[in-house]
């Protein structure tokens, strides 16, 4: 085991972090356990999550991997009776995962596909609260990190079903926040990444330079540091950074 991952910020931490198989996720689990944090990674994946897993590993970091798919009715149950299984607390919730609906006219949403986006970007949301809640007040300084979208507050042309989905993801957090602030050491962000090099950003704008945007990395390091920091709750951030 690596100092860094003994006695780092996060050291005697565990993070959950969603759709921690590629781009975010990945970068950010993988900043987390560099912190000190022992990371349950999660997303449909299992291949993909020990790639991760195995790179956390080789930096002397600590890591679990646990395949689900969020969208199914039990599967964020089972994983939260795993996890409580294993440890009392929770210290960090990083809600990710996402489902990225197809850019067209609102008149023209597939109605199956704009469920699916429902299912995974609200649903599930409202799921790891209530199913990781407890977990979560027993820690000492709880952190859940929420990862939204600027089309959530700023709508914009075609891109109303996955902006609708974000929205209602802010609204469930923002309200959560409230409800729990006073009767809990847990603090809630909100945090828009902004452009970043993503799989997800490469099918919204398919002809852009991906090295015109910055890495998955600038938004992990963040997200690590708000893990150590006091701030209101909810909170708001965008990450405006460039390459």
């Amino acid at each position: 085991m690596s100092d860094t991952a003994a006695t780092g910020p996060l050291a005697g931490k565990v993070a959950l972090v969603t759709g921690a198989s590629r781009g975010i996720g990945a970068a950010t689990a993988r900043a987390m356990a560099a912190a000190g944090a022992h990371v349950v990674l999660t997303a449909r994946s299992a291949k993909d999550l020990e790639a991760v897993e195995q790179a956390i590993f080789d930096a002397g970091g600590h890591a679990t991997i646990a395949p689900v798919d969020l969208s199914e009715p039990d599967g964020i149950a089972r994983l939260a009776t795993a996890l409580g299984q294993r440890w009392q607390a929770l210290d960090i919730l990083v809600i990710n995962a996402a489902a990225f609906s197809p850019l067209m006219p609102t008149w023209q949403i597939d109605t199956k596909d704009f469920n699916k986006t429902l299912t995974l970007n609200v649903l599930a949301t409202q799921a790891l609260l209530a199913n990781f809640d407890a977990m979560l007040k027993r820690s000492k300084d709880a952190r859940v990190i929420g990862m939204t979208s600027t089309v959530a507050t700023a709508p914009r042309a075609y891109w109303a079903a996955y902006g609708a989905s974000k929205a209602a993801m802010e609204v469930l957090l923002d309200a959560y926040a409230q409800e729990v602030r006073a009767i809990s050491d847990i603090r809630v962000a909100i945090v828009n990444p902004g452009a970043t090099r993503t799989e997800m950003r490469r099918r919204a704008y398919p002809g852009e330079d991906p090295l015109t945007v910055k890495p998955p990395e600038v938004v992990a390091d963040r997200l690590v540091s708000l893990c150590s920091e006091r701030f209101d709750s909810p909170y708001r951030e965008s990450i405006n950074q460039t390459p």
